[in-house]
């Protein structure tokens, strides 16, 4: 699909119930319920039809899987990710079939190799913030001073773990002037689980910022309308439905313009031009989840979108960037910055990890904030 040129979606989207993403991870997630003996004699018979015949090392291969199970399980005693232990263990094991069909020296070297990628992507990157600074100037902005803006996204909290500390002391370190989050709060695991929700409330209750902190929904099948009422209660934060808002800065007047998401462009272009036509022409801040309503966007006096949904990937490769992002517009606005006419459009790698049986993993793709700084042409 060409940005320039976007094509009817035939069906829903990712981010959506009843997507074909939708309907990968929650069969991912049935394979948690196999038992465990059985499970067990799975692994078992993976690698020694890997091994072919050669049980010796059928049996080491059969050892790796069931160290990668034992890794993976204990995340969350470890207080590190809270996922299922089998789909991944599962993809994992099929990933080390694979390399089992190679010369056995080779496969040995890449079967340590995996146990040592399977500990950095699934203990260490994930929770592991990098601070990422941009910058950007504007004729629109004519007062002397930077603003500092900080944008968060993807926060899907499943429980409160070293990740959410992080975040909270890269705001009293970085001290913005202006917070910004892009959605999906909670993960998709844990919609109406009461800690879940605690963690929730405890982790955004703490964000402060001189200018304010704005929030805009995220997904309509991870930010479930009937629970953000409840979930954002009394909360010191500005939540965003369809409507701007103006700060000051310094003598400046900036709007932030919060849509929240459908995952239908068209439909979201529709909203956002009611929002947009009657408003004067200061420095405009569109906040969206998805990149993809960036092309529509583009056509009207925004400045700077700043979104999320893709994390990056989660799983990148050198040279290649993302193997999977959920946008409609694949690799091309998978995370980073962008100049899409006129506008600049940011993608958030995020902070948290994809739900239900989806691996809690991380390679290549770190968590991260973005510390923006806004200044005069």
């Amino acid at each position: 699909m060409n940005p320039q040129n976007p094509h009817p979606i035939p069906r829903p989207p990712a981010g959506l119930h009843g997507s074909g993403f939708d309907n990968i991870i929650h069969d991912m997630d049935r394979i948690e319920k196999i038992h465990s003996v059985v499970f067990f004699f799975i692994l078992f018979f993976l690698a020694i039809l890997s091994a072919r015949g050669q049980w010796v090392y059928g049996l080491g291969l059969w050892s790796f899987m069931l160290v990668d199970w034992l890794l993976v399980s204990l995340l969350p005693r470890l207080r590190r990710s809270f996922g299922p232990a089998k789909p991944p263990t599962l993809v994992l094991a099929i990933l080390r079939c694979f390399f089992g069909l190679l010369p056995l020296d080779i496969s040995l070297i890449l079967q340590f190799t995996g146990t040592f990628l399977v500990i950095y992507s699934f203990y260490y990157e994930p929770l592991n913030i990098r601070i990422t600074h941009q910058k950007l100037t504007s004729p629109k902005i004519r007062s002397p001073g930077t603003l500092k803006l900080l944008h968060l996204g993807d926060l899907h909290i499943e429980r409160l773990t070293k990740r959410e500390s992080q975040i909270q002391a890269i705001i009293d370190e970085q001290r913005p002037d202006l917070i910004l989050f892009s959605g999906d709060i909670l993960n998709l695991s844990y919609l109406n689980d009461p800690e879940a929700w605690s963690a929730a409330r405890k982790v955004i209750s703490r964000w402060k910022a001189p200018l304010g902190v704005f929030l805009v929904t995220g997904s309509p099948a991870v930010d479930l309308s009937e629970n953000m009422p409840g979930l954002l209660n009394e909360l010191p934060i500005i939540w965003l439905q369809d409507e701007t808002k103006t700060i000051i800065f310094n003598n400046d007047q900036i709007n932030i313009t919060g849509l929240s998401c459908t995952h239908y462009p068209a439909e979201d272009s529709a909203r956002l031009e009611k929002l947009i036509s009657n408003t004067s022409n200061p420095f405009t801040i569109l906040l969206h989840h998805s990149p993809d309503l960036a092309p529509d966007a583009s056509r009207f006096p925004i400045d700077l979108q700043l979104s999320g949904h893709t994390h990056g990937g989660q799983v990148r490769l050198s040279f290649f960037g993302a193997i999977f992002t959920a946008s409609i517009y694949g690799k091309h606005f998978e995370s980073g910055r962008y100049q899409v006419g006129d506008m600049v459009l940011y993608v958030t790698r995020g902070l948290g990890l994809e739900g239900a049986g989806m691996p809690r993993v991380r390679f290549l793709c770190r968590p991260e904030v973005i510390l923006w700084e806004i200044s005069a042409k």
